[in-house]
């Protein structure tokens, strides 16, 4: 992933994340990696919006986007079982934080693990030893955009 800039004036813009509850060590280090990025962008308005499960992540994104959040970040895990539930679990979270995105035009950083095992989920988690970080690179997506349409916006009226 790119060096992120987050240099730019950020303390004006609220943020929204919205967490699954599920895998409680997994979610606890995608949390903690939004929340790197929020600190180090000196963002001074985010709130946390705890829900049980990923599923359940499109219909509070909607809620916190209609309340004036800037750019939420979406983050939860489903992990592959023996059942279809797997396929249709991810699918209807990838379709509702889009269709939340582009009908509000509210960036969502989607840091929805979608995994075949508790250890890709651990290694994606941004906890010690995890070669990857996506919370982190949700909030980074989030905030960038946001900070884009902001930008374009104010472009637009000058």
């Amino acid at each position: 992933m790119p060096n992120p800039d987050l240099t730019s004036d950020f303390t004006s813009f609220r943020i929204a994340i919205v967490a699954a509850s599920w895998h409680e060590q997994i979610m606890g280090g995608l949390i903690q990696g939004a929340l790197r990025v929020l600190e180090a962008a000196q963002v001074k308005q985010f709130q946390l919006l705890r829900v049980p499960g990923s599923f359940e992540i499109p219909v509070v994104a909607r809620a916190a986007a209609i309340a004036g959040f800037d750019a939420i970040v979406a983050l939860g895990v489903v992990i592959r079982g023996g059942t279809p539930h797997f396929e249709y679990i991810c699918q209807g979270v990838t379709y509702g934080i889009t269709k939340v995105s582009t009908e509000l035009g509210v960036p969502i950083g989607n840091g929805v693990l979608t995994c075949n095992t508790i250890e890709e989920a651990l290694d994606r988690a941004g906890l010690p030893g995890s070669h990857e970080d996506k919370g982190f690179e949700a909030a980074i997506a989030a905030l960038s955009t946001a900070k884009v349409l902001k930008d374009f916006k104010a472009a637009l009226h000058t």
